[in-house]
């Protein structure tokens, strides 16, 4: 089976349910028009605070495939994004194990998120011990042939994942936080992440 999904900044852990599906051939979506306020360019990690969005800004301008999308560094928000990851996951138990494979994500020089968020899936594919197969869109379709997951996923709708309740560091404080970034299950559950990802089920 053919699944065709978009490619996220750091994506949230029932995005890996489907990516690492074995019965799955993935395809990442490349020349779909840019879609605001979606996972392509933010994350959802547990700050001290609560639920807390990381986004990656953006520069307008006339070009809207994903693929040629730039990213804005006037802000330095990769220094900013990997200080809000430190604060937020220094307390948990796998941080400092992951730290410094986490900490190369940011450490990557370009200005096309379409590279970063690929960059930064195969460093969670290291750590992660996974090393799943993709390929890339040659052109857009509507209606696709494969699997369309590229609606599937929004930060704004309940998504169609059942997953199991784990311990966060600030689970006390406001309690379980649901299908936040895949750095929360790194941190919080470590080693186990992978068979924690390959046993989520659709609702």
């Amino acid at each position: 089976m053919k699944i065709l999904l978009p490619l996220f900044y750091l994506p949230p852990i029932s995005w890996f349910s489907v990516f690492l599906r074995e019965d799955a051939e993935i395809v990442f979506e490349q020349f779909e028009s840019f879609p605001k306020q979606t996972y392509r360019n933010r994350t959802a990690v547990y700050g001290a605070n609560g639920r807390l969005l990381l986004i990656i800004p953006v520069k307008h301008n006339d070009t809207r495939t994903i693929n040629e999308i730039e990213v804005s560094h006037r802000d330095g928000w990769e220094k900013i994004h990997w200080k809000s990851i430190k604060t937020a996951y220094q307390r948990s138990p796998y941080f400092e194990y992951y730290e410094d494979q986490l900490e190369q994500i940011f450490n990557f020089k370009t200005n096309s998120l379409f590279a970063f968020n690929l960059n930064a899936l195969k460093i969670i594919q290291k750590i992660l011990k996974t090393d799943k197969g993709y390929s890339l869109t040659e052109e857009y379709f509507r209606n696709p042939t494969e699997e369309n997951y590229r609606e599937k996923f929004s930060p704004k709708k309940e998504q169609e994942f059942i997953l199991e309740e784990y311990y966060q560091t600030f689970t006390e404080k406001f309690g379980f936080q649901e299908d936040l970034s895949i750095i929360d299950l790194l941190c919080n559950k470590g080693p186990e992440s992978l068979t924690y990802i390959k046993n989520i089920q659709n609702k």
